[in-house]
């Protein structure tokens, strides 16, 4: 008889905490979504044409193979008028599914350098020549939130 009773108050507390999970699901107007990064990149005077052979060849490639071993979900590049000499004229977006896909994230980095540039000496020149056509004014990640 002991066997039944804790039987039904293992399923009672089952019942209830899977109720309880559902219901501060619903305490939200949102639902969590993808977590983005935007680098803001302001390309040197009569650079901007350079750079962008670099996004379309190096960076592409590395950002395909992120997506082919599922780092990431998805990428853009999004040119903006700059309003000043120290605004950016580019924005590299990327989403990954969640928070956690960007855990050991040097290593997966540091794999898709190599894959694509061929070591990681190659990959840290690179970005040392790309100092000469751009600067980096800073970056963000954030999560988007979809409302229901």
């Amino acid at each position: 008889m002991k066997i039944k009773h804790l039987i039904a108050a293992c399923a009672a507390f089952v019942a209830l905490a899977t109720t309880s999970l559902q219901a501060v699901a619903d305490d939200h107007a949102y639902t969590e979504g993808l977590v983005v990064n935007v680098a803001a990149i302001r390309t040197e005077y009569g650079k901007f044409d350079e750079y962008m052979k670099y996004l379309d060849t190096t960076w592409k490639a590395e950002q395909e193979a992120a997506k082919k071993a599922g780092y990431i979900i998805s990428y853009r590049v999004v040119t903006v008028a700059p309003r000043g000499e120290n605004d950016p004229d580019i924005y590299l977006v990327v989403n990954y599914k969640n928070w956690a896909a960007l855990d050991g994230a040097t290593a997966k980095v540091d794999a898709i350098a190599k894959q694509v540039e061929g070591s990681l000496d190659a990959s840290n020149k690179g970005a040392v020549d790309r100092g000469k056509i751009r600067r980096i004014l800073g970056s963000w990640t954030g999560q988007e939130l979809d409302l229901k």
